[in-house]
């Protein structure tokens, strides 16, 4: 048997104690963010990535044991598990190694080899393998295996039965087919061609590609993938099959002077080409997909991640625009809490071209309900759209300065048509709905995209080619620690939100809105557990996610769990504050009061004057003013960690208190970058190469990333782009929602293509 913990400690570079510790917290229960944020001693503070990537590691390796059980268990049925096979099986670290060992023994459907084994033709079989005839007649040797009856008719078929059998030996070979798969991963090409050559399509670039399987970057296996499935492309594996066939050869044939030996080497070229080759073939191809698919996924989480946790516009009158051309762009008005206030319908754009009534509609509305944003979705039409705005914020004067931005609509059709947009608005129609979603996520991006399937928000590249089961696993995970890192207000969240928080079910989301309505406000988070179906366990679990603004005790506006509201109460009052400070919000000067509290004096630093006398004067002229020159955050750390020990917690605990204690209800969002909010718009033909300017990613795929600047068409930042030093990865750079300055560096107009590059270099030489 495997030492699973032992893997998890090498494979992610920890010490036992993390592992041990975080493998009881999931055992028991707990969610990846409550682990992450509130037992952060047990697991030495790893972070929720780390977490959920182990999770997914263990969930492995403990299936990879409750196979091998399974696969003993059958063998052992068939009377044919011995002690080196079950050593060899229990030894196993990889899923793969355990099927090719058992492969032998699978039950298999009808195949050549078993009907070859019907016929009686496997002793025959067995006479060819022992290789010890080195004289005789072929035709005697087969004769007592000829029977018309069982359908073998002469020797020739007789001797290509016992092939078949010997064939699907040699496929069966666990050892041969690692060496085979290894081969294959090391020096086979992949090579793509067109199926019509003279087709036009995407996917021209792989009408002759080859390259490498161990090189193959991972949007080319997605895109060849692709191609492959729509009948664009023929895709093959080229292998080293000489030196596979001569691999083989070497390990069975022991006699080549054996009458039987042309026998035995078509069997081996049989099993290669006929079982094996195509077996591994698409093992290989299987293996490669689901890298890159992992790695989309991984992308998809992360794009995802950034675009929820883009700040939230607060305290602001949107006027949201969903653009549209022929049917017209829908029109929403919300107040600073994002309710709906009022609607329109403008023709702006093809076919009706109304800009002017679209522009004094528009104006009507900024005016009569004092409208600070226009929120422009980013479909069909937003440029258009766009330049119809930006020339209106140029023609008209208001009372203040009203901007524009384009705000990601990705999903919001999805949502209008849903049933909970029909719960939410039932008397506005759909179109409308989509508007209002538009100018909600400008407002706070979290709340209104949870209400999104994760998949329909669609940042990262070949969204629906990948494993669906494990893309929703990654989103759903990347909404949950998105939506417990920033945390909820109790009082006003939705189901939708709710239902997100670490230990919260979408059952109990439900009663949790409903246990509102009912009882008003919750006025403290020990309420929580007289909502239905809430127990002490899910209490734990969400209670620190889970805030209350104006509650009874100030804690409940904080990040602090209840289970550490006294040691926050003792901190509190060490420092000379009390819970009423935090409620009126003057705690102001906290490491002021920390940098007060004494620490022990350290041995190597405090000398008496009989040891001045005895070592002299240099030696206190190096230590004098080391404690002096510590810097003030190793200082800081000095003084938590004595208050740690008296208020008897964890150091990693401690410190997050202490922080909640600073700015209590802080978002994290607050540190992402700033929404860009624009008066003017640029058009596609006033751009020039070496033009800098300033924009915001909206995508990051496996060569790049989209950047918008301003123009109907998002810029491509490439790979080789994106920084003076060698990168590997966008994701080193960028991130969806990073405001970045870019050197435009070419321009297609035909294909309304623009080239960007965030060289430092760039924008120096041009």
């Amino acid at each position: 048997m495997i030492d699973i913990n032992r893997i998890l400690c090498e494979e992610f570079k920890l010490k036992p104690f993390q592992v041990e510790n975080t493998v009881k917290l999931i055992d028991e229960g707990n969610t990846i963010p409550f682990i992450a944020r509130y037992r952060k001693e047990q697991t030495g503070s790893l972070d929720d990535v780390v977490l959920r990537d182990l999770f997914e590691r263990l969930t492995y390796l403990r299936n990879l044991e409750l196979r091998k059980e399974e696969v003993l268990r059958l063998i052992e049925e068939q009377g044919k598990l011995t002690e080196e096979l079950k050593k060899e099986i229990l030894n196993a670290d990889v899923l793969q190694r355990v099927e090719d060992l058992y492969r032998p023994y699978r039950q298999k459907k009808s195949t050549r080899a078993s009907k070859a084994k019907e016929k009686g033709l496997e002793p025959l079989a067995q006479i060819i393998l022992a290789q010890d005839i080195n004289q005789g007649d072929l035709d005697e040797i087969a004769s007592p295996f000829i029977d018309e009856e069982k359908g073998v008719n002469n020797a020739k078929e007789a001797y290509e039965g016992a092939c078949d059998i010997i064939a699907e030996m040699v496929s069966d070979n666990a050892d041969y087919r690692k060496f085979i798969r290894e081969a294959y991963i090391n020096d086979a090409i992949l090579i793509s061609e067109a199926v019509d050559e003279e087709e036009k399509t995407v996917y021209e670039m792989y009408y002759k590609f080859e390259e490498p399987v161990k090189k193959i970057a991972n949007h080319r296996v997605l895109a060849i993938n692709r191609g492959e499935k729509e009948k664009k492309l023929k895709v093959k594996l080229n292998a080293p099959d000489e030196r596979i066939i001569s691999y083989l050869i070497s390990k069975e044939i022991t006699n080549e002077n054996a009458i039987t030996t042309d026998f035995y080497l078509a069997a081996i070229q049989d099993s290669y080409k006929r079982l094996i080759a195509p077996s591994i073939e698409r093992e290989i191809r299987a293996m490669l997909t689901e890298r890159a698919e992992d790695e989309a996924i991984k992308v998809f989480g992360k794009n995802t991640k950034n675009l929820l946790m883009v700040p939230p516009v607060k305290d602001v009158r949107v006027l949201a625009v969903d653009p549209s051309y022929r049917t017209g762009c829908k029109l929403a008005v919300l107040d600073e809490t994002g309710k709906f206030l009022d609607q329109g319908v403008m023709y702006p754009n093809e076919p009706k071209n109304e800009v002017e009534e679209s522009q004094k509609l528009m104006v009507d509305l900024i005016n009569k309900y004092d409208i600070d944003v226009i929120a422009i979705g980013n479909g069909t039409a937003s440029r258009e759209t766009e330049m119809v705005v930006s020339d209106m914020l140029s023609k008209y004067t208001f009372p203040k300065k009203v901007h524009y931005t384009i705000v990601s609509e990705a999903g919001a059709s999805v949502y209008s048509a849903s049933k909970l947009a029909q719960e939410e608005y039932p008397d506005l129609d759909v179109t409308i709905r989509g508007a209002v979603s538009i100018g909600r996520r400008l407002q706070d991006p979290l709340a209104e995209l949870v209400k999104i399937d994760p998949k329909s928000i669609g940042v990262g590249q070949y969204q629906h080619d990948v494993n669906q089961t494990k893309l929703s696993q990654e989103l759903d995970g990347v909404v949950e620690d998105c939506v417990n890192s920033v945390g909820v207000d109790l009082n006003t969240a939705s189901p939708s939100l709710l239902q997100y928080v670490s230990g919260i079910t979408k059952t109990i989301s439900k009663n949790l809105v409903k246990y509102r309505e009912e009882n008003g406000k919750f006025i403290n988070r020990q309420e929580l557990l007289k909502v239905k179906m809430l127990g002490e366990k899910a209490f734990e679990q969400c209670a620190g996610f889970l805030r209350i603004s104006d509650g009874e005790n100030p804690l409940d506006k904080t990040a602090v769990h209840p289970e550490a509201y006294e040691i926050a109460g003792k901190l509190l009052k060490k420092l000379g504050y009390t819970i009423e400070d935090l409620r009126s919000g003057t705690i102001r000067d906290i490491n002021e009061r920390i940098m007060k509290i004494p620490v022990k004096e350290d041995k190597k630093v405090t000398m008496t004057a009989k040891n001045v006398r005895l070592k002299g004067l240099e030696a206190l002229s190096q230590i004098s003013f080391k404690e002096d020159k510590k810097p003030a955050k190793e200082k800081i750390n000095d003084r938590i960690k004595v208050l740690a020990e008296e208020l008897n917690v964890g150091i990693p605990t401690l410190t997050d208190i202490i922080e909640e204690l600073k700015k209590p209800g802080r978002d994290p969002r607050d540190e992402m970058p700033k929404v860009i909010f624009r008066s003017d718009v640029m058009d596609f033909d006033d751009m020039k190469v070496g033009m800098q300017l300033t924009g915001t990613v909206r995508n990051v795929v496996d060569f790049g990333a989209f950047v918008d600047i301003g123009v109907k068409q998002d810029g491509l930042v490439h790979l080789s782009e994106m920084s003076d030093k060698y990168i590997k990865n966008p994701m080193e750079v960028v991130q969806v929602g990073d405001t970045v300055n870019v050197t435009i560096i070419s321009i297609d107009k035909e294909r309304q293509r623009i080239g960007l590059s965030m060289k430092k270099s760039r924008s120096k030489n041009d």
